[in-house]
This record gives C-alpha cells, sequence and structure tokens, in this order.
C-alpha cells in the first residue's frame, strides 16, 4: 500500500497525529482507540510500517513507533503543487471578508 492509500483511512490519519506529538508504545496507541479491537490497531499500524510513515523500535517488551519525517516528504511535496491554489483562494476570501467589514476596521461607536 502506498503512502496515500495509508493516510486515506481516518484512524490510521489518528495513528499519525497521535505520533506527532512523540513516540509511543502499541499499548499506548491501542488504548488511545477504545472502539477498536487489539488487533485492528496492530493491522493499522502494520499498513504504517509498511507504507513506511512509522518506524517501530523494541524496547524490552514493548514496541515503540514514532513517525518518519521522511514519509511525510513524499505527501508533503505532491500537497505542495496544490498551495499556490490555496494561497490565492485565501487571498480572495481575505479580501471578500474586508469587503463586508469595512476594511477589517472595528467602528468606533464612543
Amino acid at each position: 500500500m502506498d503512502v496515500f492509500e495509508a493516510v486515506a483511512e481516518p484512524t490510521r490519519r489518528a495513528v499519525l497525529d497521535l505520533l506527532a506529538g512523540r513516540e509511543r508504545s502499541a499499548g499506548e496507541l491501542v488504548a488511545a482507540f477504545p472502539a477498536l479491537t487489539q488487533p485492528a490497531v496492530s493491522r493499522h499500524l502494520r499498513i504504517l510500517r509498511e507504507s513506511r510513515l512509522v518506524d517501530v523500535r523494541v524496547d524490552g517488551a514493548r514496541r515503540m513507533y514514532s513517525l518518519r519525517p521522511d514519509a511525510l516528504a513524499e505527501l508533503d511535496r505532491w500537497l505542495d503543487t496544490y498551495r499556490r491554489f490555496w494561497a490565492g483562494r485565501l487571498d480572495r476570501l481575505a479580501g471578500h471578508l474586508d469587503a463586508k467589514t469595512g476594511g477589517g476596521r472595528e467602528e468606533d461607536t464612543t
């Protein structure tokens, strides 16, 4: 499975969000998803590993998961193609909002 297919699934994105804060054990990740079984979380972690989005290391009896920034760079490169569209749209939105609010200035009511 490629990176894009891996991040298309909401639970896997949630796992990545958790790992963005810090490295976590498999047990912590399982506990973070009480609606899922341990095997279901393990499948998501396997897909993230195989997609090279996360690394795993053994720490005694625990398996510790962390993000792989280089794999996220592939997503960033793809998104970079579209950022120019966002900037233009955000500029137009700001102009529209300024026009609606009188240029962004609050009127003095005193």
